[in-house]
């Protein structure tokens, strides 16, 4: 079943609901980098809740119009239109208040969430309009998905993919150094309003799918996912948008596999699950990596302080000093150094006496500052400035290579 849904064989809506959350993952996590560069996260949680009163009076307005209320295009246009006033509202009281950023988002999201809730519940007692399921829009509902709203969805995600490619350029500069942009000629705040904008166009077309209350989470948890393994935009967009793609792509085929599961919780689960990978397993900034790294460090230093104390006579009485320098070949178990050894402690010392030289001449300060401890001192100063030092020792000129 598993497979049959990811390779779009089990049946014609659980392929349109894979599809179309598919590219809505892509669209978000593409979209979310942006936000999560700009250090706007909690915005995109206003523009969700915000959503839903639009969402409840388009319902409304269209069953007073004669229709039925349940146009999916109808009520993506109403909520588009609320959660914008509500954006606005945000920017509002943020440029013309004393409120901070985060105060203004906690008022706007309760409000407005509140009176949606107000509006679903007078909705629900209304005798005309299908207005079963609209609660819906919560935590998304995929199941019975037609065609005409896949399309909706599907048209919505590749606009959004194409302003943020074209806008890039800007919102990436805006991201990193604001004052840098506007000396560009770059309108902060209306850049700043179009990328709000396209989270808002990933939140409205993400509605069917995921839900407003979760639609934050594929806004976030990819850009999140993505910055542990690069440190270069272009290419924090593309992992991100993968990470979107992946998980909404692998989140719907198992809902359809299991249709007890609901789509949009799973899909965030999924994302979940590509972050924790993320974070345990990226090459430079994964919780492994990290372990490996202080494993080294702490093994250079250990053997570093072992070919000291082998030096200059010293007993070792850290075992696992002395076990890594019998693996290295450098000491035998009695704690005797070998050939081998004997030659690296001698060159550990006599590069320790050069670094203390190196530290107390002003003229080497700059080569001073980068001493570690570790660091040899061939990778630092030229064979030139070795020789010198070697000459104020008074020990040998030629420098090992």
């Amino acid at each position: 079943m598993l497979w049959s849904a990811l390779t779009l064989q089990l049946g014609y809506n659980a392929t349109l609901v894979t599809i179309g959350a598919t590219l809505l993952g892509i669209a978000a996590g593409v979209t979310g980098t942006f936000l999560y560069l700009r250090k706007r996260a909690l915005v995109s949680d206003a523009i969700s809740h915000a959503t839903l009163p639009g969402v409840g009076l388009a319902f409304i307005l269209m069953v007073l119009l004669g229709g039925d209320g349940r146009s999916l295009p109808g009520l993506l246009l109403g909520a588009a239109i609320s959660s914008w006033i509500g954006l606005l509202c945000v920017n509002w009281l943020t440029r013309h208040t004393r409120l901070s950023e985060d105060a203004a988002i906690g008022a706007v999201l309760s409000v407005f969430f509140g009176f949606g809730i107000v509006l679903l519940t007078v909705i629900q007692s209304l005798g005309s309009g299908r207005a079963a399921g609209l609660e819906g829009f919560l935590l998304g509902a995929t199941a019975g998905m037609l065609f005409n709203e896949a399309l909706v969805i599907a048209v919505g995600g590749a606009l959004t993919l194409v302003a943020v490619v074209i806008l890039r350029r800007p919102m990436t500069l805006l991201a990193f150094d604001p004052e840098y942009a506007a000396a560009r000629g770059i309108n902060v705040a209306r850049m700043d309003l179009a990328i709000m904008a396209l989270a808002l166009a990933v939140t409205v077309i993400g509605l069917k799918i995921v839900g407003l209350i979760l639609i934050v989470a594929m806004l976030i948890i990819p850009p999140v996912s993505a910055r542990f393994w690069t440190d270069r935009t272009d290419h924090m967009v593309l992992v991100s948008g993968l990470c979107g793609g992946v998980a909404s792509w692998i989140g719907a085929a198992v809902s359809a596999s299991a249709p007890a599961l609901p789509t949009g919780p799973i899909i965030v689960l999924t994302s979940f699950a590509l972050f924790v990978l993320s974070l345990l397993l990226a090459p430079r900034r994964g919780v492994l990596a990290a372990v490996i790294r202080h494993r080294r460090f702490q093994r250079r230093v250990h053997l570093r302080q072992g070919l000291l104390a082998l030096a200059q006579g010293q007993p070792i009485y850290e075992a696992y000093t002395m076990r890594l320098l019998r693996r290295s070949g450098l000491a035998h178990a009695d704690g005797v150094p070998t050939d081998i050894g004997k030659a690296r402690a001698a060159k550990a010392l006599r590069d320790e006496t050069r670094w203390q030289l190196v530290r107390r001449d002003q003229a080497f300060e700059s080569a001073a500052a980068l001493y570690d401890g570790l660091r040899d001192i061939e990778t630092v100063l030229t064979p030139d400035q070795i020789q010198e030092i070697d000459r104020r020792m008074g020990g040998p000129r030629e420098v090992t290579p």
